[in-house]
């Protein structure tokens, strides 16, 4: 079912991306290798939790038509005892997909990022304002805009604070960072020192070259970078988001957690297709696929809803991407209640 999924999504991408392969020349061996492999990855944990459910719908729709379910319990096989394999094949899938979610998938969205940036992917836009960052304790960097494309900021401020008093502030037009040589260069720089006794020295340089603890990176960035990170990564990378003041970690939460939460889903929806699929019907299978596509929109839907309320309206993250699976988990022992025994 996954590879079905994933062969249908191939041609719609490559349908869509072709003119800009053939724009960039990007080699058939590289498009292959570095960027449908990692998309198939990618793509099928994305949609593992789904599908899966759609395969225990059929699957058990198959067995209920054929009165397969009925045999069983007419024998005397408890309902529980029915449901036992289809936990232990949960199971399995969801240790594959805390592995996929965790370490392998970003790893290959990070092969399939490269790529991207190389060949797909326009200019960088951060449409923030205002951004402060804590580069090392006591020491605040301010930029007004960030220009990730040309690897510098305008209104740039840095300011120096040691046991809660101000010790050095720099005012600039701009800065401009220099990978090559891990330095900035910061323009019309004016340099305020604050001495113990209350005196102000200025210094103004049109030009400044120095070394300071950051890169363009730390104020803005790709959305994707957040997904091609391993779970370990990504929490050192919330840790020095806090730490450097930056109030806008909530995406990067949701991201780590859904994680979790995501695989997790498959004991929930396993529960719930074989309750739904278990009862024979006049509608047969069809009936059944219907049922579950409209349990899985309302899934996503609620899902979707709780996380953009956790980013927009400061609920706590834990929970948002908690929110389907304990409401559904209510809904699955309901069914269960319900079912034919």
């Amino acid at each position: 079912m996954i590879g079905a999924f994933v062969v249908i999504a191939v041609v719609f991408d490559l349908s869509e991306n072709i003119d800009d392969f053939l724009k960039s020349n990007a080699p058939v061996s590289r498009i292959l290798v570095e960027y449908y492999i990692n998309f198939c990855f990618y793509f099928g944990n994305l949609l593992s939790s789904f599908i899966i459910f759609l395969t225990i719908i059929w699957f058990t729709s198959k067995l209920a038509q054929k009165s397969e379910i009925i045999a069983m319990l007419s024998g005397g096989i408890s309902y529980s005892r029915i449901l036992k394999p289809y936990f232990m094949a949960a199971t399995i899938l969801v240790a594959l997909s805390l592995f996929l979610g965790h370490y392998l998938v970003p790893r290959a969205n990070r092969i399939k990022y490269d790529f991207e940036v190389e060949f797909l992917k326009g200019a960088i836009i951060v449409a923030d304002q205002n951004l402060h960052r804590e580069i090392e304790p006591g020491t605040i960097a301010h930029f007004y805009k960030v220009n990730p494309n040309t690897l510098s900021g305008s209104n740039f401020s840095l300011e120096k604070w040691k046991n809660g008093k101000l010790k050095l502030k720099i005012l600039s037009s701009g800065a401009t960072f220099h990978p090559e040589k891990g330095t900035w260069t910061i323009n019309n720089a004016q340099i305020r020192t604050f001495e113990k006794d209350g005196k102000e020295t200025l210094v103004e340089k049109a030009q400044l070259d120095t070394v300071l603890p950051m890169t363009i990176e730390d104020f803005g960035m790709r959305s994707e970078v957040i997904s091609a990170m391993t779970t370990s990564e990504l929490s050192d990378f919330i840790e020095e988001q806090k730490q450097s003041g930056s109030g806008k970690v909530t995406q990067f939460e949701v991201e780590k957690y859904s994680r979790t939460s995501n695989a997790f889903s498959i004991f929930v929806l396993t529960l719930i297709g074989v309750a739904i699929a278990s009862r024979k019907s006049r509608g047969g299978t069809g009936l059944h696929l219907m049922l579950a596509v409209i349990v899985g929109f309302i899934f996503i839907f609620v899902s979707r809803m709780a996380t953009v309320s956790a980013m927009n309206l400061g609920f706590p993250v834990t929970i948002a991407v908690w929110v389907a699976n304990i409401l559904f988990t209510f809904v699955g022992l309901y069914l269960y209640s319900k079912a034919q025994k």
